[in-house]
């Protein structure tokens, strides 16, 4: 089964946590125009509705977003352009004088049977940090706190223990060993 990304980071969390469920996760790199809306659902829905007049073949993608409370839940689902443009530093700035940290990951899976798209989700609550820490992960992992530590200073292994992302994919990938019976 395929998983339609540009993001290798993604990939390779991701092929991680299927091999848990002995399901085995291809790479279909490619990058495809995401639609724009207010929430990751509808984004990830219409994303697949569109792919799945370009992939024959089963395939899943995942949208995530971060969502910083003071800031009324921005960059939410615009986190990939708003990373690609302003960034970490440009996030801490717009904190700068934020009491309020509180933020939260959220990610969904959107996966098309062939025929049908179905959407699973998870969260991790945290805050931003004051400066980015840390070398590992990707995105906004260095400015993400988790438990004290941001997830750039946390193994990959640490990270998939928590992260939005695993919560998405337990939901997908226990759902799919029961409905497919793989």
């Amino acid at each position: 089964m395929y998983f339609v990304t540009s993001n290798e980071g993604k990939y390779r969390e991701v092929k991680g946590i299927a091999n848990k469920y002995g399901i085995e996760v291809d790479w279909l790199k490619m990058e495809y125009l995401e639609p724009q809306g207010g929430e990751l659902e509808e984004i990830a829905r219409l994303s697949a509705e569109m792919l799945s007049e370009k992939i024959d073949e089963e395939f899943f993608i995942e949208d995530s977003g971060l969502f910083v409370e003071a800031l009324k839940g921005f960059p939410g689902p615009y986190s990939s352009y708003v990373f690609k443009t302003i960034g970490n530093e440009g996030i801490l700035k717009l904190m700068r004088d934020a009491e309020n940290r509180r933020a939260y990951f959220k990610a969904v899976v959107a996966y098309f049977d062939g025929k049908d798209v179905h959407t699973f989700s998870g969260k991790v609550e945290g805050e931003i940090a004051r400066e980015a820490k840390g070398t590992e992960g990707f995105g906004y992992d260095p400015i993400f706190l988790y438990n004290g530590r941001t997830f750039a200073e946390m193994t990959s292994e640490e990270k998939n223990r928590v992260s939005h992302r695993r919560r998405a994919f337990e939901k997908f990938f226990s759902w799919l060993k029961e409905v497919k019976k793989i």
